[in-house]
């Protein structure tokens, strides 16, 4: 070798050695690491790595076990985690759940959606009337006419036996409707001579009696109104009651929607208190009128606005949430087609006409009010189950970004059941043009209240609904989420039914949506990970297993790439972490950490 070229490759090496030291100095020796693992990415490529390096709890490699142990060192205290061949992925992200309300359902209310009839569910009643004052308010959720035996709402009647002297209220599954005992109606003021609430259903007999069951929030306000408030502290311990089961279910990051000062206030009182070990994204609870909105509008800003967060992105004010229209199981969707009744007959009004649904805000008023977010910069989420609210409410998305673009907001469509050719190709714009304009919708409302969705839409209009692989096709991105208390909060039941499309009972066939619109485990894991995080608007810190994204780890019992679909719904998580801290851990997981 020529001296020429000797001196050129010593000044190479001399180049490397210098540039590694100052990569060193540059990368300072991880805290934390994750080996012998297969962990899911969820990455631009889907990569598959086996172990992960994190410091101060932000991920500083991924790669091999001997490039992340290469890399890593072995600087004392150096917390070893060894995975022994268990799948991990990014903490779940669950973009549509009322996990502070349902958390306090669940401490302090009657449970009932694992009640099998109608006689367990006034069961359930009559034991708690005993630990009760006569007086006093009974309260519950969860119950779903598709899961009884009787096949058939709970009614005042079926109460009254069982409570003479408590009102009762029962919330369905859906939060769209409630059965109120004969005592509660008549602390509320309804009677056979109440005239029908705009934008509500009282349900009633033949005979135009009120059967107990009321749908919306028109009809159902004069009773839950009458309800004694929840209080500050019953917020708080409902919230650290929830938190603990989304650490078992591998979730670290939530939207909880439609939330009022008290929720915000206990959110912000743990984030203060160093409790809130998950990442909560709130809307702030908008109302019907142009009043309402203002109202919100002046909460919010009292807040930080997002990118800014509180706790280090622990808490964040991500907008305001308005009710389009109501819900698929309740037939209160607004609809072009007539709702049905056991998936044939058509649905008819008191007045018999067919029950196309109704919106919950005047349309021209709720355009009003997204055009007040819009121009305040305030990102706005609507509840639009049926394909007429969606039509509607993606026209009002594109109509105020016309008018005064502000890409970025990421104006969601929530629930997004039924989208029409049109709101297709709308959402398509949205998002390639303004960042808006994105789903949120919740893959296990085919299976938990599939039984009565497939009464309600039909077997033909069935077949379009929740379309994921129509949105995949289309380039539009969706986010995953459960809807909690209307669906088990598991995002692994979001995950299978992605897949599956497989109703709980099977009452009107186990697959009555059909598989063509189902989507593979790469795609739904996507939708409950890298594609939520952006409605988190947190895309920058979570949803992948990347260098610069904060920790947020699952470990599960198997790989979820090549198990069965059956399996999916059944996953257990080993280990749960967020900003690398070990939040869960399985009472009986082999995963096992040293310190070295």
């Amino acid at each position: 070798m020529s001296l020429h070229c000797k001196l050129k490759a010593s000044g190479v090496l001399l180049g490397t050695l210098l540039l590694s030291r100052i990569l060193a100095a540059q990368n300072p020796a991880a805290d934390l690491v994750l080996i012998h693992g297969h962990i899911l990415t969820v990455d631009a490529n889907d990569s598959v790595a086996q172990a992960i390096a994190v410091r101060h709890g932000v991920i500083v490699k991924v790669g091999s076990d001997a490039e992340v142990l290469e890399f890593a060192g072995k600087a004392p205290g150096t917390r070893i985690i060894d995975l022994h061949g268990h799948t991990a992925t990014p903490g779940l992200i669950d973009t549509h759940a009322h996990i502070a309300d349902g958390g306090v359902e669940e401490l302090f209310g009657v449970k009932l959606s694992d009640a099998g009839s109608v006689a367990e569910i006034v069961a359930r009643v009559r034991a708690k009337i005993a630990l009760v004052k006569p007086g006093e308010w009974v309260t519950g959720s969860g119950w779903d006419e598709g899961k009884l035996a009787e096949r058939r709402y709970v009614t005042a009647a079926d109460l009254d036996a069982v409570a003479p002297n408590n009102p009762v209220w029962l919330i369905h599954t859906t939060g769209h409707y409630g059965v109120a005992n004969s005592l509660a109606l008549k602390l509320a003021h309804i009677t056979v001579d109440t005239a029908e609430p705009t934008a509500g259903t009282i349900d009633r007999d033949s005979r135009g009696n009120p059967t107990g069951v009321l749908k919306e929030d028109s009809a159902m306000k004069p009773v839950t109104s009458l309800i004694p408030p929840i209080t500050s502290e019953q917020m708080r311990q409902g919230i650290l009651y929830i938190q603990e089961v989304l650490h078992s279910e591998g979730m670290t990051s939530i939207k909880d929607p439609d939330i009022y000062q008290l929720h915000w206030d206990a959110y912000k009182s743990l984030v203060d208190q160093g409790q809130l070990k998950e990442r909560i994204c709130v809307l702030w609870h908008a109302g019907s009128t142009l009043e309402s909105a203002r109202k919100a509008l002046a909460e919010i800003n009292t807040v930080p606005r997002v990118p800014s967060t509180l706790g280090d992105g622990r808490l964040l004010s991500c907008g305001a949430k308005i009710y389009m229209d109501g819900s698929g199981g309740a037939r209160t969707g607004w609809v072009y087609d007539d709702w049905l009744r056991d998936a044939t007959t058509p649905d008819v009004t008191s007045s018999g006409t067919g029950n196309r649904g109704y919106p919950q805000v005047d349309p021209a008023v709720y355009r009003e009010m997204v055009r007040l977010f819009h121009q305040n910069g305030v990102p706005v989420g609507t509840h639009a189950v049926g394909d007429r609210a969606m039509d509607w409410v993606v026209d009002t998305y594109a109509l105020v970004e016309q008018e005064r673009p502000h890409s970025g907001l990421r104006h969601s469509i929530i629930h997004a059941n039924l989208p029409t050719p049109h709101a297709l190709d709308v959402m398509a714009n949205l998002q390639r043009k303004y960042d808006a304009g994105y789903p949120e919708m919740q893959p296990g409302f085919l299976w938990w209240i599939g039984d009565i969705y497939a009464a309600s839409y039909g077997r033909s209009r069935g077949q379009r609904l929740e379309p994921f692989r129509t949105l995949q096709s289309r380039g539009i991105l969706w986010s995953g989420g459960s809807d909690y208390f209307v669906t088990p909060m598991a995002a692994r039941f979001g995950l299978w039914a992605s897949i599956v499309r497989r109703t709980a009972k099977g009452t009107y066939g186990l697959q009555p949506f059909g598989m063509a619109e189902g989507v593979d485990i790469h795609t739904a894991l996507r939708s409950y990970t890298a594609w939520g995080s952006r409605q988190m608007f947190l895309e920058d810190k979570i949803g992948t297993l990347e260098v610069g994204k904060r920790a947020d780890v699952a470990v599960w019992d198997r790989d979820l790439y090549s198990v069965s679909n059956e399996q999916i719904k059944d996953l257990k998580c080993l280990m749960t972490l967020l900003d690398g801290e070990v939040i869960y851990t399985s009472h009986d997981s082999s995963v096992t950490t040293e310190v070295q």
